[in-house]
């Protein structure tokens, strides 16, 4: 298997499931740090290689059964995914999973997100088997976007709902397609958590779990553009953010169902049970880092 963005959220997941389960894996890595270090040390096939890079893609696609694509908020999705679909194409890969998102379609506002459409319109040339994946928001955001100093997540998404989906739940759904992918090909899998919220509830479900008083206070997109501009955020990460939020707003996010158990056998986690596995993030004994 090979898989892209090995080093970040989905893909680190992604790669360790696949070593549990004894499969073979080359994990393609921007940059040789320690979390690639620690892939290779799990029992990866570590490659340093830019997915923008037609020979160092194609040489990374030798041999191999399946490839996971994803690619960060970041100009460059299109080109990548045509990377790796002609890389693949020149390897005989079987199959191709690609990372979209939930938003995605050829009228979205974001440019990420409509990026994303045509991303996957691309995949759909592929002469194997393709499968998309759409999660929802990631629990994760709540680990990037909670202020420890005063225990508030300021964000502009009103009342509205979703059901938070975590990173090693969306690992495990892109584990078992690469290996099995011929019964999903052509498919497009929602992922979502199992439970819908508001971000009142959601902060609720944090404070039970922290043990300490988490608000969540609603805010205009004017004020969340301007805390994601001194964040240091690329401007097409910024339009992103705020056109989605404006989706978010509309219904986009919301809703539930059963892809996580009926593909994995696993029930996905709470918000509460996320935040239980961790909470290295929300005591301080651990930096999130740019996760």
């Amino acid at each position: 298997m090979l898989v892209t963005g090995a080093t970040g959220k989905t893909g680190t997941n992604t790669t360790r499931t696949l070593l549990d389960q004894g499969h073979h894996v080359r994990a393609l890595v921007h940059r040789a740090d320690d979390r690639a270090n620690r892939l290779a040390r799990a029992g990866a096939e570590v490659v340093v290689a830019d997915l923008l890079d037609l020979d160092a893609v194609s040489r990374a696609a030798n041999g191999i059964d399946a490839a996971y694509l994803t690619y960060p908020i970041a100009p460059g999705l299109l080109e990548a995914t045509a990377t790796l679909l002609q890389a693949a194409e020149e390897n005989g890969v079987g199959a191709i999973v690609g990372m979209s998102q939930i938003s995605a379609r050829r009228d979205a506002a974001s440019n990420a997100a409509r990026q994303h459409w045509l991303a996957e319109r691309l995949l759909d040339h592929f002469t194997g088997a393709v499968i998309h994946i759409r999660p929802t928001f990631f629990a994760e955001w709540l680990i990037n976007f909670w202020d420890p100093t005063t225990g508030e997540l300021r964000l502009p998404f009103a009342d509205a709902r979703h059901a938070p989906i975590a990173a090693e739940d969306q690992g495990r759904v892109i584990a078992a397609v690469l290996a099995a992918p011929e019964p999903h090909a052509g498919k497009t899998y929602r992922l979502h958590g199992p439970v819908e919220l508001d971000h009142h509830q959601i902060t609720d479900a944090m404070s039970r779990t922290l043990g300490r008083k988490i608000t969540y206070v609603p805010i205009e997109l004017d004020e969340f553009r301007s805390a994601l501009e001194q964040r240091g955020l690329e401007p097409h990460f910024v339009q992103h953010l705020i056109s989605v939020a404006v989706d978010y707003r509309n219904g986009i996010f919301a809703g539930t169902n059963d892809n996580v158990r009926a593909l994995t056998g696993v029930e996905p986690l709470t918000v509460e049970a996320f935040i239980e596995r961790n909470k290295q993030y929300f005591d301080g004994r651990e930096s999130s880092g740019n996760r």
